[in-house]
């Protein structure tokens, strides 16, 4: 007998095996997951991320040798008292010398008193200017506004040789105009009252015009819409500087006082040149009486500390302005 064999068909379905076929409804077919995009390129080389830091190097190198490393070395030769050309370690007593000096104290008093007089008549003065500069009825502005801003160009010395000049008692220009009209020369530079008055005249005909470029470039970015508006509601030209200009300008005055404030507590230039801080010491200010300190007699040590206070005078009184003047938040 011969075994016969099944016919050839589909194999049965056997359990965990799936038939091919379409898809019933609510059965779930497999889906393959997209492929991550692969990142455009291998990562910089470790030399390629140093380089911004390499260009940046040689300007690192200028600040800490000719910053970083002077305020250090003042600041450690603060420290020491130079006698006979030897330092001696002192510690903290130059420091406490400055308390007990008492030129000091007189060329702290002639500076804030040319800080509290002189610097709000410029500031005054150079706001007027840069609102009649910004006016459509001046013809030439460019030509005045240039003129006004030429004194700031002129070196700090040479103008102060040519205002000693002016200002000689006895051959200078000014008396002798003052001459033709039947009037007494004045000691304009040998006189303290007048030496200091000389001083102010000096330091506002060289700063007044460049504060006044500073406060028109400001002025000139207020909206001429705002002034309009003072003008439908009936206000003149009082209110308008009241209400428009005076507010549009207080971060340009807020930049200048700060600007004015820093350049009087260093004030040298003038002073030396016109009456080399006298007469008796009516003009000596903080920056001659460090001078005098380091470079007549040679007490580095000294100097150094006057540096280092006013340095903190400077801060103080900067944080004070920024405080009173700075932007309400």
């Amino acid at each position: 007998m011969t075994r016969s064999t099944p016919a050839a068909g589909p194999a049965p379905a056997t359990a965990g095996t799936r038939t091919a076929g379409p898809p019933t409804a609510g059965s779930r077919t497999p889906t393959r997951r997209a492929a991550r995009p692969r990142t455009a390129g291998p990562r910089p080389p470790r030399r390629g991320r140093a380089a911004p830091y390499l260009f940046v190097l040689p300007a690192l190198l200028l600040f800490a040798g000719f910053k970083l490393y002077p305020i250090g070395s003042s600041f450690l030769l603060s420290l020491h008292r130079t006698a006979g050309g030897a330092e001696t370690f002192v510690g903290a007593d130059n420091y406490l010398r400055l308390v007990e000096d008492p030129l000091l104290w007189t060329a702290l008093r002639n500076t804030l008193l040319i800080l509290a007089v002189q610097v709000p008549l410029m500031l005054a003065l150079a706001t007027g200017l840069a609102v009649a500069l910004d006016s459509t009825l001046l013809r030439g502005r460019p030509v005045f506004r240039l003129g006004f801003f030429l004194p700031m160009v002129t070196g700090l010395v040479a103008y102060g040789i040519v205002f000693s000049v002016l200002l000689n008692k006895d051959y200078g220009l000014v008396n002798w105009a003052i001459g033709l009209l039947g009037a007494d020369p004045v000691p304009w530079l040998t006189d303290p009252l007048w030496a200091r008055i000389s001083l102010g005249l000096a330091l506002t005909w060289h700063y007044t015009g460049y504060n006044a470029v500073i406060l028109l470039a400001r002025l000139q970015t207020v909206p001429r819409e705002l002034y309009d508006a003072v003008a439908v509601d009936g206000g003149g030209a009082l209110a308008a500087f009241r209400h428009v200009t005076l507010p549009g300008l207080r971060p340009a005055l807020l930049l200048t006082t700060v600007l004015s404030t820093i350049g009087t507590l260093q004030l040298f230039d003038e002073p030396y040149v016109l009456t080399g801080g006298g007469p008796d010491n009516a003009t000596l200010t903080i920056g001659v009486y460090l001078y005098r300190n380091a470079f007549t007699y040679f007490d580095f040590g000294y100097a150094s500390a006057i540096a280092y206070a006013l340095t903190v005078l400077v801060g103080l009184l900067g944080l004070i302005q920024f405080r009173l003047l700075g932007e309400k938040t």
